[in-house]
């Protein structure tokens, strides 16, 4: 019977093999922010568990870059490439780059984030993206019977701000109907210093009866200087009439909220 090769690569806290229950790992928080000014270090801490049933995990340590491209998605890169990059000021101890925990084992490790004394870009925020991989890919099947190697890595972001870094603000830029895919299409821009991430809240109101609906909210995250488009997917049972549509963008108290309105016809 044939084998392949599955790799599993995900930016969230817990990570499984998506049908395979034998091999998997745990890495949490799923984010670290780091504070500093420059030429000043910060130390958080990471848990790692193999959550594997039967399989000893080799895994080793690496950094990388990673950006959100104009839809939210992230998107991957080498270390110190992207404008953005802290890779070089992360460190982790020289015995936790490379470990292997037995099955259900779990392991602490010491993240240091240290900001160089000049910046040469001038950004108040930086990030970079800190891997987990294993290093052993293990035997295992798929839902349909066929022998698979299986190998996980696991991603986490790590987060810097200078103290003076504060300032959050979302602009929306253009709020349009797309009549042929039934959406409504949101343009909006981090002006911020720092990175943001809040929900959109839509409501759409048929002028003709007053009647009133609410899309389910939409969460986003952004850097600083992104610039972001957002789908609102309409309802499929809309009735035709003429629709105002009101769009809230809520990153942080009552005063950090951006609004945008839109009036079209549902035919």
């Amino acid at each position: 019977m044939k084998k392949l090769f599955f790799l599993s690569l995900s930016l969230t806290c817990c990570l499984l093999s998506q049908g395979y229950a034998q091999t998997g790992i745990s890495v949490s928080p799923p984010r670290l922010y780091f504070e500093s000014d420059l030429g000043n270090s910060n130390t958080q801490k990471i848990t790692v568990t193999n959550v594997s049933a039967k399989n000893a995990l080799d895994l080793a340590i690496s950094l990388g870059d990673w950006e959100y491209d104009d839809k939210g998605e992230n998107m991957m890169y080498g270390a110190n490439t992207r404008p953005i990059s802290c890779a070089g000021w992360a460190s982790v101890k020289k015995e936790d780059t490379y470990f292997t925990l037995a099955p259900g084992e779990k392991k602490d490790i010491d993240v240091t984030l240290t900001a160089p004394t000049t910046l040469v870009d001038k950004l108040s925020a930086h990030s970079s993206v800190l891997f987990v991989s294993q290093m052993n890919p293990v035997d295992d099947v798929d839902n349909k019977g066929a022998n698979i190697k299986v190998s996980i890595r696991s991603g986490i972001k790590l987060f810097h701000k200078l103290p003076l870094a504060k300032s959050k603000k979302i602009e929306i830029q253009n709020l349009v109907y797309e009549k042929s895919k039934n959406i409504l299409g949101l343009f909006f821009e981090n002006q911020g210093d720092i990175w943001v991430d809040g929900k959109v809240y839509t409501d759409l109101v048929n002028v003709q009866n007053g009647k009133k609906i609410s899309v389910d909210p939409i969460v986003f995250y952004t850097m600083p200087g992104n610039k972001r488009e957002m789908t609102i997917q309409l309802p499929s049972a809309l009735e035709k009439g003429k629709y105002t549509a009101s769009v809230m963008i809520d990153y942080g108290d009552t005063n950090n909220l951006e609004l945008g309105e839109l009036s079209f016809t549902y035919e």
